[in-house]
């Protein structure tokens, strides 16, 4: 939050009157270092504060106040005030009904009364007023506000001073509804900022649990979104008798619209996959589903397999998305036909069993990782994630690290998910 400056009296800041135009001159050199002071503060809340107390200190006067306009009320608002016991930030006065302030809100008009006595529409606050000028601030031709000063000489304020004054209230004006914009869009983003922080939170939650327990059989998986939520996601679903659902999938498109649409996908699944008996089948009533419901453009790749720990066979159906890799004696992607991305029109799914014998592993990536470019633009590709797999000791957080040095500073690193059935 920006500081309010240390305020001194500069009681010489507005004369009393212009008499030459050197005089004029310095009257705006003055104006224009005052005004730049002002709206150097960017923080709303500083911002009228400084306004006020410039001003009281300049002019010497009982009491300074900002009121600004709330449309729905049609009231005028406290937001700043110096000098004043009776009315404090948050005070309220309607529109066109109460003081000179809610006459000039309704005017557009600058309003002087030299003898604050005799004036209709001035409201007493400060015992000692004997003269007070309430001057429009204005946005376009919109008053969205009001600046008003008290002073306790009576006719306190001469017609050079009065000119000054409504320059000043311009200058306020402006740098009011800037600082007021700038707060609403650091609050729009303090929100969007949450809402995202909250949707990441929700995701871990559903990704970080533990994997579950199969004899026989070790999982490993690894999610990195690249931003605060993903479109990425995997799954594993226990169908009874030994059986499992493994699944991991790709929604179109980035951030919280896709986030959404994965949410939505995982919830289908985990409702149709029981009621299936085969891989097939769920991608099948999965695809229907999805298609009444998806907005146009919106697709999901996925691949979607059933282990039987009891037979150690896993069988394989896919959805539009990146051939398994299998890594046994002979390592090689998984010739695997597929249908169409899920959401998009109607689909056959094939599917493909293989036998799970002792130290093969199953490996199901998002495009994350094969197509993530470095600076030069060459993408890892389906080479280096052959050849990681290789290596002695090759996991999947091993692999998204590989594919986060390759891509070096590159910004633009889609979001990186991997599962990995280990058979012992």
């Amino acid at each position: 939050m920006a500081s309010v400056a240390t305020i001194r009296p500069r009681a010489e800041f507005i004369p009393s009157s212009i008499h030459s135009s050197a005089d004029f001159t310095q009257t705006l050199m003055k104006l224009q270092r005052a005004t730049h002071l002002i709206a150097s503060t960017l923080d709303f809340d500083a911002l009228v504060d400084r306004v006020v107390k410039e001003i009281a200190s300049s002019i010497g006067s009982v009491e300074v106040a900002v009121w600004l306009r709330d449309d729905d009320a049609n009231e005028m608002v406290m937001q700043g005030v110096c000098g004043c016991t009776k009315f404090s930030k948050g005070n309220r006065l309607q529109i066109g009904k109460q003081g000179m302030v809610g006459h000039v809100g309704a005017s557009g008009c600058m309003r002087y009364a030299p003898d604050v006595s005799v004036d209709p529409y001035f409201m007493p606050c400060e015992p000692g007023t004997r003269s007070s000028v309430t001057i429009p601030l204005r946005t376009g031709e919109r008053v969205m506000g009001v600046l008003s000063i008290d002073h306790e000489e009576l006719d306190a304020f001469s017609p050079d001073q009065l000119k000054v004054l409504e320059a000043i209230a311009g200058h306020i004006a402006i740098a009011i509804e800037n600082a007021r914009v700038l707060q609403l869009e650091r609050e729009h983003r303090q929100r969007l900022q949450k809402e995202s922080a909250d949707a990441r939170a929700i995701q871990e939650a559903l990704f970080l649990k533990p994997v579950p327990l199969i004899p026989g059989f070790a999982l490993e998986t690894a999610w990195h979104p690249a931003g605060s939520v993903a479109g990425d996601w995997f799954d594993f679903i226990d169908l009874g008798q030994d059986r499992y659902g493994i699944a991991l999938a790709d929604v179109s498109g980035k951030g919280m619209p896709a986030a959404l649409l994965m949410s939505a996908t995982r919830a289908l699944l985990r409702s149709i996959a029981p009621l299936c008996a085969s891989p097939s089948e769920t991608l099948a009533r999965l695809n229907r589903a999805l298609i009444e419901d998806f907005p146009a453009g919106k697709f999901v790749t996925m691949i979607y397999g059933v282990l039987d720990a009891r037979t150690r066979q896993l069988t394989l159906a896919s959805a539009g998305h990146l051939h398994p890799l299998v890594v046994n004696h002979k390592t090689a992607f998984l010739e695997l036909d597929t249908g169409l991305p899920l959401g998009l029109s109607e689909s056959v799914y094939p599917e493909k069993t293989i036998a799970l014998s002792a130290d093969t592993h199953v490996l199901l990536y998002t495009d994350g990782i094969t197509e993530a470019e470095n600076t030069v633009n060459e993408e890892f590709g389906a080479d280096r994630l052959l050849r990681h797999f290789l290596a002695p000791g090759a996991c999947v957080e091993g692999l998204v690290k590989q594919v986060k040095e390759f891509v070096g500073g590159c910004p633009d690193m889609d979001d990186a998910t991997a599962v990995l059935l280990r058979s012992r």
